[in-house]
């Protein structure tokens, strides 16, 4: 149940970020299907694209709860912004492949 919880709060967050970023001028870089762009870092943003199968991996959704605890919906970039140290994030997603 609380994985149900989850994917749908990623997918709410997903949902929000994707329409905000269809009208930012950074939403003209292509994303190949099956992917989302994600913007990573604490002071500097980075913008890294990775698989959606991710969403359904626990690390990666605990990502996306530090995301919505400090942006909500609001995300600064246009797109969806995960506020960790890049190294970090590097470090969940190598797990993942």
């Amino acid at each position: 149940m609380a994985l149900v919880r989850s994917l749908l709060g990623a997918k709410k967050i997903l949902g929000r970020s994707i329409s905000a970023a269809s009208t930012s001028k950074r939403a003209s870089s292509s994303v190949p299907k099956g992917f989302l762009a994600v913007y990573v870092g604490e002071s500097q943003k980075k913008r890294y694209v990775v698989p959606i199968s991710y969403l359904s991996q626990p690390s990666f959704q605990a990502l996306l709860s530090k995301s919505e605890e400090e942006f909500e919906f609001n995300h600064p970039m246009g797109g969806l912004t995960i506020p960790c140290p890049e190294d970090i994030f590097i470090n969940v997603t190598s797990r993942l492949q």
